[in-house]
């Protein structure tokens, strides 16, 4: 009977998990051949009926992670990423099947996923961290937080210090929490990390520092004001300085010019300021 190795449906996770059911299982002498073919000839049809002859593998071992929170559809995604690179790697010639090779490849992938996506704050970095991450839930025989023997038990368990199991526990048991906090927060939320900065700007260095600045900056504009000509200055201080401020064409009516004429020595006599300013 010729096996349907067509490609897997688009539609929805139920309608993929079903469809990779019902691909038939290779047999040995099958893998191997195809395999062989891989190898050899590089042949891309033979790794594809070696890759979704196996999805059903990933499925389950996919479920299995389940309880961190995060979808299947990612889960097998990354898994079959998994799969994919174990039947690059895979030499037939060693007498192991495809599948007991590439659990290690597929359980890699999908633990790097949940290890970037569990949580917005990285949990585990170090290589005993994450051997613990995905170990130390299992190892817990109660709610609550571990004695003393128990941290003793799971370090020798898992080859590692006391020390590393507590700094993994405390992670664990804590949650993401935004810096600056919801608008929508209860009464009893936690405050968020924002309301425990100090105020720095009343300091009594960071006021003087302030008003410092500002009185160098109004010396520095007086000066370049006064700099001026009586006419350009008269006019940028009924433009710019008077609480009632005139428009072009008052001012031009009180010297006897142009509007444009106001305008140019306006102009003129800002970019003098401007310089001034700069130096």
């Amino acid at each position: 009977m010729t096996k349907d190795f067509s490609l897997m449906p688009t539609g929805t996770i139920e309608a993929y998990i079903s469809s990779a059911y019902q691909i038939p299982v290779l047999t040995a002498e099958e893998e191997r051949s195809l395999a062989v073919e891989l190898r050899d000839n590089g042949n891309m049809d033979a790794a594809r009926r070696l890759v979704i002859s196996h999805l059903r593998f990933v499925i389950r071992i996919a479920r299995g992670y389940l309880g961190y929170g995060l979808p299947l559809p990612d889960l097998i995604q990354e898994g079959s990423v998994g799969l994919m690179k174990a039947v690059r790697r895979f030499e037939p010639d060693m007498g192991v099947r495809l599948v007991s090779f590439a659990v290690h490849w597929i359980r890699a992938e999908i633990h790097e996923y949940i290890l970037r996506n569990w949580r917005i704050v990285k949990v585990a970095t170090t290589k005993a961290q994450r051997k613990l991450f995905f170990n130390l839930r299992s190892s817990k025989k109660r709610l609550g937080w571990f004695t003393k023997q128990e941290v003793d038990e799971v370090a020798a368990d898992l080859g590692v210090k006391p020390e590393v199991v507590l700094q993994m526990e405390s992670r664990l048991s804590n949650q993401d929490l935004s810096f600056d906090g919801l608008e929508d927060e209860e009464d009893d939320a936690p405050s968020a990390p924002s309301t425990y900065l100090p105020d720095v700007s009343m300091e009594p260095a960071r006021l003087l520092e302030r008003e410092d600045t500002e009185r160098n900056q109004r010396e520095r504009l007086y000066a370049a004001l006064h700099g001026l000509d009586d006419r350009s200055k008269t006019i940028l201080q009924q433009r710019w300085l008077s609480e009632k401020k005139q428009t072009l064409h008052e001012l031009a009516e009180q010297f006897g010019v142009s509007a444009e004429r106001i305008r140019q020595i306006e102009k003129n006599a800002m970019k003098k300021m401007r310089l001034q300013l700069e130096i």
